[in-house]
């Protein structure tokens, strides 16, 4: 007898019917079925639960409008806990550092700063703003600079790999080594290699990098002969870049312009009227001639270029000539500066005042004629006005009908004011005079011709045949 119970065995599962249409789900008629990888022998897929076509279970349902987030309680929530991070910190000392963004990451204009070492070809800076110390290469300074010079710069980048901030010169020379280190505004050397075809401009280089700089920037003053600056080397400003093209235009003049700007600051910051200063005449106009005094230009009146009266300025000055000069007047408004040459010359008028007085005559030479009169140079620088009354003893209608530019006359001074630089000449006086001594002269001459003659007749001999009168009562011829 066995302890084991008899339990009846499991019924063998209906065989799936092999016609008729595909339960949904199943397998498709004929068609074989492999296990996946990995997953070995898994059941045929008809023992799996076939969907019976009966209504899906209910789920429980959950109102989620109500776990919505609150936006003030959210907004309080996130308040408090920043107040919580930020307790026992400054937040005015926070505000004050996020104000001032870091330099070395942003390039600046124009700062100031002091050289505060200098070692080998490293100058260190101290950059203003608490920003720390910044690095400029010896090689922007013309002249090795001093510890403690103050010096004008502008922040280039961040150098990041050496912590350093790295700074420019203002107009100072950049070095270049191929197209990938040049920029827009760089102040670079370049040297003339020669003119272009059409001989608008020069062809430059730098580094093996060509360019072009056009006649217009080649200087600020218009340069006659061009050619004399092939094999020079010149400090210029990259004022057009484009890399792709290979294109790159210069300018020697915007470089100039700025060291000029400098100049002129400094220029005004010392002139004062009554100084001598030496300058180079740039241009020449028909009213005057600009002097360029190395930072400003300034204007000689054609009557401030000589004692003598001139035509034109190019008599006394030429393009390029250094000339000593006196500033007579400065307008710092419009930052215009009046220049006399004359006044370091010898004024004729204080020796022609001490010699020639009222009275007295002298010879000169008609230089110009007015409707009211004519002017007449008694020596270089002087100039005396015979007005049209004092030109004839007889009515004058038109100045020309007496005197012609150029004629020498002498002239009678009638008044002489050194103060004023005038003086009164005249004509009519001489002429006047000269008739009057011809008169003279004449009545002179009719007396001496009278006097003569009575003379003659006093003197004359008497024939003492002649007889007048009544006789003496006898026959004049014979006997009666």
């Amino acid at each position: 007898m066995s302890d084991t119970p008899n339990t009846p065995p499991a019924p063998n599962p209906a065989p799936r019917p092999n016609s008729g249409p595909p339960q949904p789900g199943g397998p498709r008629p004929g068609a074989k079925t492999f296990p996946r990888a990995g997953e070995g022998h898994r059941p045929p897929r008809e023992e799996k639960p076939r969907f019976d076509g009966s209504a899906p279970p209910v789920l429980d349902r959950k109102d989620f409008s109500q776990s919505r987030p609150n936006k003030r309680m959210l907004d309080a929530s996130i308040e408090a806990e920043m107040e919580a991070a930020l307790a026992g910190l400054d937040v005015s000392r926070l505000e004050e550092q996020g104000s001032q963004k870091p330099a070395a990451k942003v390039p600046g204009g124009k700062k100031k700063g002091t050289i505060v070492s200098i070692h080998g070809n490293d100058v260190f800076v101290d950059v203003p703003g608490g920003r720390g110390q910044g690095l400029i290469s010896l090689d922007q300074f013309d002249t090795k600079p001093a510890v403690g010079e103050v010096v004008e710069f502008s922040i280039e980048r961040y150098d990041a790999a050496n912590g350093l901030v790295l700074l420019t010169r203002q107009g100072s020379v950049q070095s270049v080594s191929d197209w990938s280190n040049i920029s827009l505004n760089m102040i670079v050397l370049v040297k003339v290699t020669g003119m272009n075809k059409s001989k608008s401009g020069m062809t430059i280089e730098a580094s093996g990098v060509k360019g072009f700089l056009p006649l217009s920037q080649l200087d600020l003053y218009r340069v006659e002969s061009p050619e004399q600056f092939v094999g020079q080397m010149l400090k210029v400003q990259v004022v057009e870049l484009d890399r792709e093209e290979r294109n790159l235009i210069v300018s020697r003049r915007a470089v100039q312009e700025r060291e000029r700007e400098e100049k002129r600051e400094q220029l005004w910051a010392t002139l004062e009227e009554g100084q001598t200063r030496i300058g180079v005449v740039r241009m020449i106009k028909p009213f005057g001639a600009f002097v360029d005094l190395d930072g400003a230009d300034g204007l000689i009146p054609i009557s401030e270029l000589s004692w003598q009266r001139i035509g034109d300025p190019s008599e006394v000055v030429q393009l390029g000539q250094r000339v000593e000069v006196v500033v007579k007047r400065l307008d710092t408004a419009t930052r215009r500066i009046s220049l006399s040459l004359r006044q370091l010359l010898a004024n004729p008028w204080d020796d022609f005042a001490k010699t020639c007085r009222p009275g007295s005559r002298v010879m000169g030479k008609v230089t110009r004629l007015e409707d009211f009169g004519a002017f007449v140079e008694l020596s270089p620088g002087i100039e005396g006005l015979i007005h049209i009354s004092e030109l004839s003893t007889e009515r004058v209608r038109r100045v020309r009908d007496v005197v012609t530019e150029g004629q020498q006359v002498e002239v009678q001074v009638m008044v002489v004011d050194a103060e004023k630089k005038r003086i009164g000449l005249s004509l009519k006086t001489i002429q006047a005079g000269e008739a009057a001594v011809a008169e003279a002269a004449g009545e002179a001459e009719r007396q001496a011709d009278a006097t003569e003659a009575a003379a003659r007749m006093a003197n004359r001999s008497t024939n003492p045949n002649l007889r007048g009168g009544i006789g003496d009562g006898k026959p004049l011829f014979g006997d009666a």
